[in-house]
């Protein structure tokens, strides 16, 4: 389809133009710097309309009405004149219920938005968004998230006068996929009310602010946040998308000595952690036993062999294993084993173990395999 995006630069309206030129829609992006005879073309040209132009932040009150409320109006005497009927999504706010001036200009262009859907019977698709956030979102603009994952990464305060306030917080891919299901159905409102996306996330900016300070400190202390829960990994993926580019890399603690280097790479709360290890040729590393810890070895590079004997027996069991074929090996509990270099080069191994590791109880025990 031919879509129009107005508001096309801003923060939903460049996510949107993406998700529909991935699924090969034509789009017509206005905004601000669009020459304005272009939107009589786009409106006589377009299937699909989403309408994301809007004031937020103006200098004055009078400009909340003229981009919000007038422009609405405008580009709805722009379809009439072109007797256009075609769907219309509209980015609206959940502050269309206040009596603020951005509230009341919202709640205005919606009106206007009704009252054409009621007269030509044109789908009408008027969103009341939460507090978004996401990759791309501006700071100091569009919401608090926004300024302080700005902030974090950019080593400048984050001031909270009242960590106990809450909001509630919308994801931009959850808008995506609602307005990108809304495209691709052209679903009919059934209902002339405003409709609302879910999830939202009521969260405290004393939680927000607990969470940015801890992704910080995953570098050092390599504890992946918990995946499990959506807004964490929503968060996550949002305060990375404001690190600098010159902060995209950083060290991990390498443990060197003449056998090679032992590095811990990733912790979890719940899921073990992963470390990488190089051995030198001819080296054997191991030679212990776990009785709960359990543990993964893929080679990724070199060759090695890799024994184990259960430590209540005498037999010996071994394997062969190299970078040229990916294979796994668990590491038993009540196994002793090692891991040796069997090849000419340095031998790199991934490593994952059940439990992150503890000095004070490492279930680790010292015992030869080949008595």
């Amino acid at each position: 389809m031919k879509v129009l995006v107005t508001g096309a630069a801003g923060f939903v309206g460049k996510h949107i133009v993406i998700a529909l030129e991935n699924d090969k829609h034509t789009v017509f992006k206005y905004d601000l710097d669009t020459p304005k005879e272009r939107l009589d073309i786009y409106v006589n040209e377009a299937d699909f309309i989403i309408h994301l132009a809007g004031v937020n932040r103006p200098l004055s009150n009078d400009e909340f009405y003229e981009g919000n409320a007038n422009f609405t109006y405008h580009l709805l005497e722009t379809m009439k004149k072109y007797e256009k009927k075609v769907p219309l999504i509209f980015s609206s706010s959940i502050k269309a219920l206040e009596d603020s001036d951005y509230g009341k200009s919202k709640k205005q262009a919606e009106d206007y938005l009704f009252r054409y859907s009621e007269a030509t019977d044109a789908p009408v698709y008027i969103y009341r968004l939460d507090n978004l956030f996401g990759k791309w979102s501006r700071p100091n603009y569009n919401s608090v998230i926004a300024t302080w994952c700005y902030n974090i990464t950019h080593d400048l305060p984050l001031v909270v006068s009242d960590p106990t306030y809450t909001f509630n917080f919308l994801y931009i891919d959850d808008v995506i996929k609602e307005f990108m299901d809304v495209v691709n159905l052209k679903r009919r409102r059934k209902q002339m009310i405003p409709l609302t996306i879910k999830p939202t996330y009521r969260k405290s900016l004393g939680e927000i602010k607990a969470l940015l300070e801890s992704f910080v400190n995953s570098r050092t202390s390599l504890l992946i946040p918990n995946m499990d829960n959506w807004f964490v990994s929503k968060l996550y993926a949002t305060y990375l998308s404001y690190l600098d580019p010159k902060d995209f890399i950083y060290d991990l603690t390498m443990h060197r000595d003449e056998r090679g280097s032992f590095s811990e790479f990733i912790r979890t709360s719940n899921a073990g952690q992963v470390s990488v290890n190089v051995s030198k040729p001819g080296i054997s590393k191991g030679e212990h036993y776990h009785h709960t810890k359990n543990e993964k070895f893929l080679v990724v590079y070199g060759q090695a062999e890799i024994a184990y004997r259960k430590i209540d027996t005498d037999e010996v069991i071994s394997f062969v294993v190299s970078g040229d074929k990916l294979q796994v090996l668990d590491m038993i509990p009540g196994y002793t084993h090692n891991i040796t270099n069997i090849g000419e080069s340095d031998l790199v191994t991934i490593m994952w173990a059940s439990e992150n590791f503890d000095p004070k109880r490492p279930d680790t025990y010292y015992l030869k395999v080949k008595k």
